[in-house]
């Protein structure tokens, strides 16, 4: 924060009404724009001595001015906030980097119309469908209209001035309107009014009725008409059976935001008429602490009130509860002349929109993060932040996970900066020290690793990353001592008091050399991405062992002890820890469970 901003002085004069706020650093740029209820409140937050998050921590520290602008109520506010977003894109504000208009299909006008892609204004006469997400979700409908009803697509002026018909007539993916005599203008009609049905969502009616048609052809004996009636009917049930969602109805738009150690992924999916369109996924810029609704808020609004011309849908379904949603309806209400409605807990065919949503955000995120470039500059960050002369090649990151002591799994995974080296993952289970002790459990799997490579075999890592604080760092340095094993960076990484991503403490070599990087890192978006894999890994290792464990029940080999017997006495104790805990005399006051067999329960659950 410059020395010359004095927070105390602007706080005592600012406003209590909604309004849109403008940060400046000392040279007059925007840092950021925000938007408040209470404007005197919601400043007052940023500007307290603890609990700041490391992005918002970052801006503070640039501030120089805050100018105010008090609005009549927050829909205003909404309103004002993303036209100077859009203006000025400052680098705080979660921005949305898509700007182009997007495609529809046009149903052109006069005797024999044309489907044709269109983009940016709608001058032209004639019938738009969509908007699509993509042109290739165009090119897809297109490609099927022009096999099942041969409507035109070619230009006006090629169909202008033809003479004879082109390959598409040949091919039959065109009835050659174009030359007098081989098709009426009453069949070429009946042609693109069941194609402006296809691009309504009105496939099932569509298909209905061609099959009543074909009916009527077979009874009229016409039986090549009944062929080609059949051949549509084919491919319309083929496009259904594909399309796994054309159950559904209405204008929708399926909005599922995932945030992830290293970015952000929105993805959008788009129904018209019951049917699903099309998809795109959209990368915004945001920090590691960025909650999925704060994504949401940011998206939809810059989604909705950044482009006049973008269609609006019935509803728009998100996966998660926005906080600010009835701001963001009363806005778009106020510049788009329509409410807006915003669900997030639906069912049905709307559930499975939902699902699909978050599942392709979740792909499209991995993938990102997985890209090889993406991840090279994340490792020359890493180089950066922890001072080496070269790009590390070989990182590891050690975990552990357990449940209550029971089952307890020590992860390896390995990462380049080609990505995740899978082939040389580990796991380690762990056996033969205390309960639920990490500690012993860290020194048990780092000693299995690192024993043999101490000798010269296998290959080491360049940094070592150990899943903790300093504990943990301090038994992962004592291994490596007591192996006499070669020199590498260990880097520990200890969660935060509030345990939130971001918010990291990370420790280098020495339990005294304490850093942390800001939430908007390269080096920590890497760091957090290979613990988290470390854990995923470590989890799905230990569920395994744990049910590996529990398919075979301790009391089977107890003479005496049949199925019916081994429910009675887990339904009576609560469980097999309790039934551990309990002596051979409670053990006896189980149903059908004498003394004698009591005493062999115990010994037997004892016995190690």
């Amino acid at each position: 924060m410059s020395s010359s901003f004095d927070p105390s002085a602007f706080l005592a004069t600012c406003s209590g009404r909604p309004g849109v706020y403008r940060m400046y650093d000392a040279q007059g740029s925007l840092l950021y724009v925000g938007k408040a209820k209470n404007l005197k409140k919601r400043l007052s937050s940023y500007f307290r001595k603890t609990g700041l998050a490391p992005k918002t921590a970052a801006l503070v520290g640039r501030i120089a001015q805050v100018e105010t602008s008090i609005t009549a109520n927050e829909t205003e506010a909404l309103l004002l906030e993303q036209t100077l977003i859009k203006q000025s894109r400052p680098p705080y504000n979660i921005l949305l980097r898509d700007d182009k208009s997007y495609p529809y299909v046009f149903l052109s006008d006069g005797d024999f119309p044309r489907l044709s892609i269109h983009r940016g204004a709608k001058r032209e006469k004639g019938r738009y469908f969509g908007p699509y997400p993509s042109a290739l979700a165009i090119r897809e409908s297109l490609s099927l209209l022009q096999k099942t009803f041969h409507v035109r697509q070619c230009e006006d002026s090629y169909f202008r001035n033809r003479s004879r018909p082109c390959l598409q007539y040949q091919i039959k993916r065109c009835k050659g309107p174009c030359v007098a005599g081989l098709v009426s203008q009453e069949e070429y009609a009946e042609d693109v009014r069941h194609s402006a049905m296809f691009l309504d969502g009105r496939s099932n009616a569509l298909a209905n009725e061609l099959s009543s048609a074909m009916e009527q052809a077979a009874q009229r004996l016409d039986f090549e008409q009944a062929a080609m009636l059949r051949d549509q009917i084919g491919m319309l049930r083929r496009v259904q059976d594909q399309q796994s969602m054309e159950s559904g109805n209405g204008d929708v738009d399926v909005v599922a935001a995932m945030v992830n150690p290293g970015g952000a992924c929105v993805h959008v999916i788009s129904v018209r008429g019951g049917r699903v369109l099309g998809s795109k996924n959209f990368f915004p810029q945001v920090a590691i602490e960025e909650s999925v609704t704060d994504v949401l808020e940011a998206f939809l609004a810059q989604y909705y009130l950044g482009s006049s011309e973008r269609d609006l849908p019935q509803e728009v379904i998100v996966n998660a509860a926005l906080e600010g949603g009835e701001a963001l309806t009363g806005a778009i209400s106020a510049a788009r002349g329509r409410e807006l409605d915003f669900s997030h807990r639906v069912r049905s065919t709307r559930a499975r929109w939902q699902k699909l949503a978050v599942t392709n955000a979740e792909q499209a995120l991995a993938a990102r993060l997985a890209n090889r470039q993406h991840l090279a500059a994340r490792f020359e960050a890493l180089a950066e932040a922890l001072k080496m002369d070269e790009i590390p090649q070989r990182l590891e990151c050690f975990d552990i996970s357990h449940s209550s002591g029971e089952a307890t799994v020590a992860s390896c995974v390995v990462f380049g900066p080609e990505g995740p080296l899978k082939s040389d993952y580990r796991r380690y289970n762990i056996d033969g020290i205390t309960a639920g002790d990490d500690y012993a459990a860290m020194h048990q799997a780092l000693t299995r690793r690192f024993a043999k490579a101490a000798e010269g075999e296998g290959k080491l890592p360049d940094v070592l990353l150990v899943d903790g604080g300093k504990g943990q760092l301090a038994m992962a340095r004592e291994v490596l001592q007591e192996l006499s094993a070669p020199d590498m960076l260990l880097l520990g990484v200890a969660k935060g008091s509030t345990r939130k991503p971001g918010l990291e403490t990370l420790y280098l070599n020495d339990p005294t050399n304490e850093f942390t990087l800001s939430g908007d890192s390269p080096a920590l978006h890497l760091i957090q991405q290979v613990r988290d894999e470390a854990h995923r890994f470590a989890i799905t290792g230990h569920r395994a062992r744990r049910a590996k464990a529990r398919t075979t029940s301790r009391l089977e080999d107890i003479a005496g002890i049949g199925p019916k017997r081994r429910r009675e006495l887990l339904n009576h104790f609560g469980g097999l820890q309790e039934l551990v805990r309990a002596s051979s005399d409670e053990i006896a006051k189980a149903p059908g469970i004498s003394k004698k067999l009591a005493e062999s329960i115990y010994a037997a659950l004892h016995s190690e």
